[in-house]
């Protein structure tokens, strides 16, 4: 575990479905929030939901991270697995690096 994060943040994963799929709350939320979309478009054809899906959760992922890590890059691309680099990027790409 990362220093400085909670054990909790490890609990959005505990719980499963049959065959191991986790269920946790950001799934669900996904999920939910997906299948309103779609009961929003009323048989309309969508276009780019992966990209869009993507972005709309992972600006706020970043932002949140950043901030409990409390700015440091090395930390957050760390609780994040990924790269610094990869992160930097990730942020200008959003606009949210200082």
């Amino acid at each position: 575990m990362i220093s400085g994060f909670p054990r909790r943040i490890h609990a959005m994963e505990d719980e499963s479905a049959p065959g191991g799929a986790s269920v946790g709350p950001i799934r669900a939320c996904v999920h939910e929030t997906v299948t309103a979309y779609f009961r929003d478009l009323d048989g309309q054809a969508s276009h780019d939901l992966h990209r869009m899906v993507i972005e709309q959760a992972e600006a706020p992922l970043l932002e949140v991270v950043m901030r409990e890590c409390g700015g440091n890059q090395t930390r957050a691309a760390d609780a994040l697995g990924i790269n610094r680099g990869t992160l930097r990027k990730k942020l200008r790409h959003y606009g949210l690096e200082d």
